[in-house]
């Protein structure tokens, strides 16, 4: 079983009035084949716990830990993270102008792997993948995320999880700009991925829609850089009932439910 360990996290990014502290201590563990789903209001650290964790260079450490089965991730380089297990679905998936999607994927798997896969078995699994993705054959001619819609984008990052199976994911906000039936499909990939490597899932989101079908074990509130609450798939449901305004009444952490 692989642990993904974060201890008393505080990072900073630079702003023209000099750093600003995003999180604030943040403590938290996954565990191979859990799923965590974090929520919070805008501005309140969600998405720069999942770029920290990535290696993103906006993003200063100031202190705390972030290990995998023991090895401290923050010492490796972006890429050699993603050697590690780790891998980070983003929000907003950038283009890469003039890379294919088949040879990005391969690519990515041969960095990953150490060598690169058989290619009729490989390009039998990445159609086989698209298929239940709902992606066209064609994705694969096109360059990574050029001229790809909102719903295409957040496929092509699930497809990715699906393939390069990582120890755990960090999916920020994937639900984000999705209809009902797209964010099904995306939802189906994850659980697949999920139960074919028992990977650790951290998943990042404003909304319960998508936890009626990635189902989460914890669920942590995360208000001004910190986690103000903790417990189970019910306490999503509370949140969507009554909104964040307790916590941010009040500014304090709530009571830890449970973790």
């Amino acid at each position: 079983m692989a642990t993904l360990q974060i201890t008393d996290l505080h990072v900073s990014v630079e702003t023209e009035d000099g750093p600003k502290e995003i999180l604030k201590g943040v403590t938290l563990t996954i565990r191979s084949g859990e799923t965590h789903a974090i929520m919070g209001p805008n501005g309140s650290g969600k998405s720069t716990l999942a770029y920290s964790i990535a290696g993103h260079p906006k993003y200063t450490v100031t202190s705390g830990e972030v290990t995998l089965d023991g090895e401290d991730v923050l010492s490796m380089s972006v890429d050699e993270r993603a050697r590690a297990g780790l891998f980070l679905a983003m929000q907003y998936p950038v283009e890469v102008p003039g890379v294919t999607v088949s040879n990005f994927l391969r690519t990515a798997k041969t960095a990953i792997d150490g060598e690169a896969p058989k290619l009729r078995t490989w390009v039998k699994e990445v159609r086989g993948t698209m298929d239940e993705l709902r992606m066209d054959s064609s994705f694969a001619d096109r360059n990574v995320n050029e001229g790809f819609s909102g719903g295409e984008k957040k496929r092509h990052e699930i497809l990715q999880m699906e393939l390069l199976k990582p120890k755990f994911a960090v999916l920020d906000e994937t639900d984000s700009g999705l209809d009902v039936d797209a964010l099904r499909v995306v939802s189906e990939g994850v659980n697949r991925a999920k139960e074919s490597t028992d990977a650790g899932v951290l998943l990042i989101t404003h909304y319960t829609r998508i936890l009626r079908y990635i189902k989460p074990e914890f669920v942590h509130v995360f208000v001004d850089g910190k986690i103000a609450e903790e417990g189970g798939p019910e306490l999503a449901d509370q949140l969507e009932a009554e909104g964040y305004d307790r916590f941010i009444a009040t500014g304090e952490p709530a009571t830890t439910a449970g973790a």
